[in-house]
């Protein structure tokens, strides 16, 4: 059989690693997105016990390998009675890993609003909380949107290190073809290749909403 001719019948089992890949880095985001924010918050408060605890965290898992941090969550934590099974423990692993870094992101955006929006939201009655809300935290969403797009570039990537814990996205289903048909580079091929249209179109997606969200005066 021809390299082509495998790439292209196992195409549809790779499309539908593919689909998983989207979904495992989608939910993964969306969950590191509400750690992210929280993290944030509390790197900006006054809070000292807060702030270390935002600063320790964001150390700890921007200091350390992401496959380090995997194997921790899937065979480490059953040590201590907390065993959890592959998607679960990716998805996990992933979301505060991301999270950690889109926490510094948000948190950049919102030092980066003026001090001049939070004391206009105050001279008109706003507590702090609903000034976070209404007025600074869109705002800042939008400065933040070319970090947060490249967080899930970087996510469509990463989901292929739960490859090793036997999650079937895109990798280990092109792992699974391989092993049956002793031909890995025309497979590798067409996964890296399938890694670069993703990367491409989300690529162009975050290029079109930076110019949907851009701030006037900041084009």
């Amino acid at each position: 059989m021809s390299a082509l001719q495998l790439v292209a019948d196992s195409l549809p089992v790779l499309l539908q690693g593919m689909l998983l890949t989207i979904k495992f880095a989608l939910l993964s985001m969306v969950f590191g997105l509400v750690i992210g924010t929280v993290v944030a918050l509390m790197g900006i408060s006054h809070r000292r016990v807060l702030m270390a605890i935002a600063r320790v965290y964001v150390s700890i898992m921007r200091g350390t390998p992401l496959l380090v941090q995997i194997f921790v969550v899937y065979y480490g934590l059953p040590g201590i009675g907390i065993a959890l099974e592959p998607t679960p423990a990716g998805v996990l692993t992933l979301s505060l890993n991301v999270g950690a870094y889109l926490s510094e992101s948000m948190r950049g955006a919102i030092l980066g609003i003026p001090r001049g929006q939070w004391l206009a939201a105050y001279s008109l009655g706003l507590t702090q909380g609903q000034t976070l809300r209404y007025v600074v935290g869109p705002q800042a969403l939008r400065l933040a949107v070319p970090s947060l797009s490249n967080s899930l570039i970087s996510l469509i990537k990463d989901t292929s290190l739960v490859s090793v814990i036997t999650v079937t996205e895109l990798l280990r289903t092109a792992q699974e073809v391989i092993a049956a048909t002793y031909q890995p580079l025309p497979l590798y091929l067409a996964v890296a290749a399938i890694y670069w249209m993703l990367s491409t179109a989300l690529s162009q997606v975050q290029r079109r909403l930076e110019r949907r969200l851009s701030l006037p005066g900041r084009h």
